[in-house]
């Protein structure tokens, strides 16, 4: 507890270096005017609502990690609940990519036609004469070895669903856990410690997230011949980019750290791992949206 204590009394009177915090302001302003602008351009030619307002919601994840890294940056103090907000935001900008991507083909009736009629080609035919059918959903290893192949049908749009909507859920119940933990001083962010609460609520987000993130390339496998207009690589690739790479970066940080390894300039001038990492977002958020913005002004374009 005296750890603990220390601790939490470093990150109160610990404040960033003035060249980290210049930096991350101006990669902040940067962020911001290029979202603001995408999503200004998409408001004015708000033709096509029902994909649009899923495509925005993604897009301010980005300017959302980016603000709320500051703020943790420059204020160490209120770092843990700025990481719980943006991770709740994140879950909310999975679940509004699944659905744009289901709007894209038309709307949840028009998938699940689409499925069924994917489904019944392959349905008169057993699995093991097929190698490359479309109706059928086969898995990489080593998920191949506890999940049969999954035939495109309803169940199996439900499957995808739920796989983004549980994310959403455990992200909430994992954060409001976190807050609890940390008012009485026991989360320990970023700390491997058997009495912390950080490694095992990063364990059961890790399987969670994997999951989802599972389902949505299962998801975009099965449809991707459907989403062909919209490039759904690229959008695809740069939104797992920014959930899934930032999320391990995060731990890598705190694992390096506690193992005494995580010895770069940076990490010593900023001192707090929590800082750290919240410089890296401020600065990745900056180039992560360049191929957002591309990919999605492509697809804005396609709208006029």
């Amino acid at each position: 507890m005296d750890i603990l204590k220390s601790y939490h009394l470093l990150a109160a009177a610990y404040s960033a270096p003035a060249w980290a915090s210049f930096m991350a302001g101006a990669f902040l302003v940067l962020t911001l005017s290029l979202s603001l602008f995408l999503v200004f351009d998409h408001l004015s030619t708000y033709k096509n609502p029902e994909e649009q307002k899923f495509l925005i919601g993604v897009i301010l994840m980005v300017p959302c990690y980016s603000i709320e890294s500051f703020a943790s940056l420059v204020k160490p103090s209120i770092s843990v609940d700025c990481g719980i907000l943006r991770d709740c935001y994140e879950s909310f900008a999975m679940y509004c990519f699944g659905r744009y991507l289901v709007a894209c083909i038309g709307g949840e009736e028009r998938t699940i036609e689409f499925m069924e009629r994917q489904g019944r080609k392959s349905f008169k035919t057993p699995l093991l004469d097929h190698k490359d059918e479309k109706g059928i959903i086969k898995h990489p290893f080593p998920m191949n070895l506890f999940l049969k192949p999954w035939r495109l049908s309803p169940w199996f749009y439900q499957v995808v669903k739920f796989g983004i909507v549980q994310y959403m859920i455990i992200k909430s119940l994992t954060a409001l856990t976190a807050l609890i933990l940390e008012a009485f001083g026991v989360y320990c962010e970023g700390e491997f410690k058997w009495g912390c609460g950080y490694p095992y609520l990063a364990v059961v987000l890790n399987f969670s997230q994997s999951w989802a993130l599972y389902c949505l390339v299962q998801f975009y496998g099965a449809t991707k011949d459907e989403l062909a207009h919209i490039q759904p690589l690229a959008k695809f690739l740069t939104f797992k980019s920014i959930v899934f790479l930032t999320w391990w970066q995060g731990v890598a940080i705190a694992l390096l750290s506690s193992l005494g390894l995580f010895k770069s300039s940076i990490a010593q001038s900023l001192q707090l791992k929590t800082s750290v990492q919240d410089f890296i977002i401020c600065i990745e958020c900056r180039w992560v949206l360049l191929p957002l913005f591309t990919c999605m002004y492509s697809q804005q374009s396609l709208m006029v």
